[in-house]
């Protein structure tokens, strides 16, 4: 009979593609989750990954035991943390920390209806473009990316952060599209500097092959937060490189037009990051879920995702 354990190994792989992003939400070490993979393998009898250097992904009995297994393992830990919180009404002050524009952005929108299902949970939310201690500094949760990922801190992945070039369309009219990174140097470009460096972030694409370049470009102008970025290359002054958060939305209406669709840059996962305590505390319990399901039901993963 399969450990727990290893299903739920199993199937965070499967959803997220590799050890090492199954291990970060669950806590675990990449080689922790593989180990059990492998011993479910081994109790199963079947491969249930194609395995390379490169990449991870299901065999056709993978697929198969995935389908089989997802939803009921779903309901058997939905029915043990409702068991395990009969009792604990989410209630108290819910310290989160998240970046300014993010959190404006995707996080008050669902405030009402958080308050509406835990209306004893009292949100405290910190709008910081830094990286905070979760532990050291007290905080419930956190939202962002890039955080270290330190003792006693799980994350939970809701999606990749991919940057990429956009423009308006009245900004690129009479203008030759680029076909390289490096025709970037020709246009206007509004640079991002960095909150916790207070450098200016250099321009660098990478390619669906691998292939990486710097851009050489003169800046016309820098802003540090994301949205008055976006919000410049929308007014038309010029061409900015945007986490595709706050570009997603703008290409569908067509207010940006994605320049240099082949190439984008990889800033990492985007993250709910909470304390790894044993008895977490059921408001960060809810919040966490509450978030994973909101991001999820819309679909955030796949329309901030630039390859």
């Amino acid at each position: 009979m399969a450990h727990l354990q290893h299903l739920i190994c199993f199937v965070h792989t499967a959803e997220h593609g590799s050890f090492s992003a199954a291990a970060r939400m669950l806590g675990l070490t990449p080689a922790g989750v593989s180990k059990n993979v492998a011993r479910l393998e081994t109790d199963l009898g079947v491969r249930l990954f194609h395995r390379s250097t490169r990449r991870l992904s299901l065999t056709e009995k993978g697929e198969r035991f995935l389908a089989q297994v997802s939803g009921p393992l779903a309901s058997l830990q939905m029915a043990v943390a409702e068991g395990a919180s009969a009792d604990d009404v989410p209630a108290g002050t819910l310290k989160v920390s998240m970046g300014q524009a993010f959190g404006r952005t995707f996080l008050v929108p669902l405030l009402g209806e958080f308050l509406d299902r835990y209306p004893r949970v009292v949100p405290d939310w910190h709008f910081d473009n830094r990286q905070v201690d979760i532990v050291g500094e007290g905080f419930d949760a956190a939202m962002g990316g890039g955080f270290p990922m330190s003792a006693g801190v799980i994350a939970r992945e809701l999606g990749p952060v991919h940057i990429v070039a956009v423009a308006s369309p009245a900004y690129m009219q009479g203008r030759t599209v680029p076909r390289a990174p490096a025709d970037l140097a020709a246009f206007d470009c509004i640079m991002r500097r960095s909150t916790p460096t207070g450098r200016v972030r250099p321009w660098t694409l990478t390619s669906r092959r691998g292939v990486e370049q710097t851009v050489q470009c003169q800046a016309r102008i820098i802003l540090s937060d994301p949205e008055a970025v976006a919000q410049a290359a929308r007014l038309g002054l010029g061409v900015a490189l945007l986490p595709m958060p706050f570009a997603f939305a703008a290409i569908r209406s067509g207010e940006l037009v994605r320049l240099l669709p082949d190439w984008y840059s990889d800033a990492g996962p985007l993250s709910v990051y909470y304390p790894s305590k044993r008895m977490l505390a059921s408001k960060t319990r809810v919040f966490v879920d509450f978030i994973l399901e909101r991001f999820r039901s819309a679909g955030f993963a796949r329309l901030i995702d630039g390859r």
